[in-house]
């Protein structure tokens, strides 16, 4: 039977020290595991690109499914994914389902990565 993994709050950004501030507890170190898997797709990647990129700051899921070429359930799989690890939100109105990328928690994840990075 595998081993289920623990069930960990992530709609909040990560907050723990940063990993090049000494060795990471159990803990932290799944916590940011855990959202990396969720970065570690190709088709995550592109759909987190296109909503920091958007002009208007969101993005509804036909036209994301249309930049990516994949099929809106597929690319509603990967954003529920995101929205699972705090990286994306999601706001349903009418018909339409709009997503917004979390620049906070993504700008958490990268200061817990390395602490000095974008300044």
């Amino acid at each position: 039977m595998p081993k289920a993994l623990p069930v960990i709050d992530m709609s909040a950004p990560v907050c723990c020290a940063p990993v090049a501030a000494g060795p990471v507890d159990d803990a932290a170190a799944l916590e940011i595991a855990l959202r990396l898997k969720a970065i570690a797709d190709p088709a995550r990647v592109k759909l987190l690109s296109l909503l920091l990129a958007s002009p208007h700051g969101e993005e509804n899921t036909g036209d994301l499914a249309a930049a990516v070429a994949l099929a809106e359930s597929t690319v509603s799989h990967h954003l529920g994914q995101l929205k699972k690890a705090g990286l994306v939100e999601s706001e349903r109105r009418g018909m339409n389902t709009y997503h917004r990328a979390q620049r906070a928690s993504l700008a958490a994840l990268c200061v817990v990565l390395d602490p000095n990075c974008c300044r």
